[in-house]
């Protein structure tokens, strides 16, 4: 057994080769291979050696993390992580068989987190519009950040690994490299047109360093714009509407989903815009949808 909190030196070689393995040969996401990083060091903690990972550590594991409060979808994760280094071991001969191959975990929460409305997204817009207008550039950064998130859908770390020849102005579109380096183009509208124009006009300009990289977004020390940055930005535009979710970018991703499906999207459209690799992953949202209607239905129809 180790010491609370460490690997033991073979354990700790093996998930380092397993997280390359999936940066490298899978080509997940640096965002990803963290979350596995964190998962799995829980799960590897107290294990001597990778032949002492059986079925019954792995229940444990699973079960400590609901007695210590873990919703649905978080144990569905790690269960999932497990999964994937499990068969990866077996596969490269660290471990004779694979008991992740028998785990099962609970079904992830199909509910979506609470969204802005229309209402409210127009709002948190129009407030970063009026920030925006006396052409501060971080201002017109940050105008520019909810803008396209709103618009297009994208993931934050999307957002923030846009490089200015992504852009194609005459067609309003976006080239973006999401999970797994799939590509795809997303589309925006008039407002985020002009937050765009009045960026790289003179926003972008003013932050720009020798040194800086082609990167569409900068920060204020001219590199490429953290992602934390991003969500500080729409955490504390959304603090000052009131009665919108605090949720993050994320909350924005979700919301252009649940709008555009409201307004009579196309399913398909839909999954292209938001990179989904699954046409189930985008049908949660008709999930919220459909909720919304049947509110609005026993509300004032008067045979509900």
């Amino acid at each position: 057994m180790t010491s609370s909190g460490e690997l033991t030196s073979g354990v700790a070689a093996a998930l380092e080769e397993f997280l390359r393995h999936l940066a490298l040969e899978r080509g997940r996401s640096p965002h990803t291979v963290r979350a596995y990083r964190s998962d799995l060091s829980g799960l590897l903690v107290g294990i001597a050696d990778l032949r002492d990972l059986d079925l019954p550590v792995l229940r444990r594991w699973l079960a400590a993390g609901h007695a210590a409060g873990a919703g649905r979808s978080t144990l569905a994760r790690r269960a999932a992580a497990a999964r994937t280094f499990t068969a990866w071991a077996r596969r490269t001969g660290r471990i004779p068989t694979d008991p992740g191959a028998r785990l099962a975990s609970p079904r992830p929460n199909s509910a979506l987190p609470a969204v802005p409305t229309v209402a409210e997204a127009t709002a948190l817009l129009d407030a970063a519009g009026s920030g925006a207008a006396e052409g501060e550039p971080v201002a017109l950064r940050d105008l520019l950040v909810l803008e396209l998130l709103y618009a297009t859908g994208v993931r934050v770390a999307e957002l923030c690994g846009l490089d200015l020849d992504d852009i194609d102005a005459g067609r309003r579109a976006l080239r973006v490299v999401g999970k797994g380096d799939r590509e795809r183009t997303v589309v925006y509208g008039v407002p985020a047109e002009d937050a765009l124009r009045r960026w790289l006009a003179t926003g972008r300009p003013a932050l720009v360093r020798s040194g800086s990289p082609p990167a569409l977004l900068l920060g204020v020390r001219g590199g490429r714009l953290d992602p934390r940055v991003a969500r500080g930005v729409v955490h504390q535009a959304l603090s000052a509407v009131p009665g919108a979710p605090d949720v993050g970018p994320h909350g924005l991703r979700h919301a252009a989903a649940t709008h555009m499906l409201e307004r009579g999207a196309d399913l398909r459209y839909v999954q292209e815009l938001l990179g989904h690799a699954k046409l189930a992953t985008t049908q949660l949202y008709t999930h919220v949808t459909v909720e919304r209607l049947k509110v609005v239905h026993e509300q004032a129809h008067p045979r509900a």
